[in-house]
């Protein structure tokens, strides 16, 4: 048994909860070695089915929303397909990334064959916060850098923001995929565990029956001191304490 998933929110059409780091949306014979699912236990968390809308890649932590009906989940599947929601995301990356940038780089799925057509693919990336560290992760270099990077994808490829960021050379740590491993695993022996360092950190969307813009939020804090001196617990405690024993450097305006 799996410890219950945290609930940001519930009503009689829709959850949005929060999602650990490692867990599959739902089973799939890609990773069948996997036990732990979101479907599988908030379904029997809350005694009845529920419905996939989107996907979030199992590394990634942060805000899931799925149906609770089929109405929902047609509406919301709708939201999605046409862009009418809007995602924001928190990545740790190599590297002082830029100031902010946007990324304009057409994808294709990473399984598809070389001959297959590309898609288009966009996103903004804003550099929030950077650091470097006093030691050496790559013997060609003194120290060691490192960016908290804001990102928002306008379109919904699969691995966008991951691959996005390796197109402009910040890949995000801990992404065994398209980062780089001695890096990655530097990272992993300093803060204790291996894992991708991205984040659903916001939602926005329509409510599936009145429309209503809704925003759910994974409850993570930024700047550190919007919490005090004591790190939280909870689902985002992994994060939380990232952000607030790093020694990060603000280097944009906090809203």
């Amino acid at each position: 048994m799996h410890h219950p998933l945290h609930i940001l929110w519930r009503d009689e059409h829709l959850v949005a909860v929060y999602k650990p780091a490692g867990w599959l949306v739902h089973r799939t014979g890609l990773d069948a070695g996997e036990t732990r699912f979101v479907m599988q236990t908030l379904r029997d968390q809350l005694g009845q089915h529920v419905y996939p809308v989107h996907r979030l890649d199992k590394g990634t932590c942060g805000v899931l929303v799925m149906a609770l009906h089929s109405d929902a989940a047609r509406a919301l599947s709708q939201a999605f397909e046409h862009q009418a929601t809007h995602k924001r995301y928190l990545a740790m990356v190599r590297g002082w990334a830029p100031e902010a940038v946007e990324v304009d780089h057409a994808l294709k799925p990473d399984d598809a064959p070389d001959d297959a057509p590309v898609q288009e693919a966009h996103s903004r990336f804003r550099r929030l916060a950077q650091l470097t560290l006093p030691e050496a992760s790559d013997s060609r270099f003194a120290t060691t850098r490192a960016s908290l990077v804001e990102a928002i994808p306008t379109t919904g490829r699969r691995h966008q923001i991951r691959r996005h960021l390796k197109h402009i050379a910040h890949p995000i740590l801990g992404d065994a995929t398209h980062g780089k491993g001695p890096l990655n695993r530097w990272w992993a022996a300093r803060l204790g565990q291996q894992r991708l360092w991205l984040h659903a950190w916001q939602l926005t969307l329509p409510h599936p029956m009145t429309g209503e813009v809704m925003t759910f939020d994974s409850g993570l804090q930024w700047p550190p001191a919007a919490i005090g001196g004591d790190v939280p617990s909870g689902p985002t405690a992994d994060w939380q304490q990232l952000l607030t024993t790093l020694p990060w450097e603000a280097t944009v305006p906090q809203p």
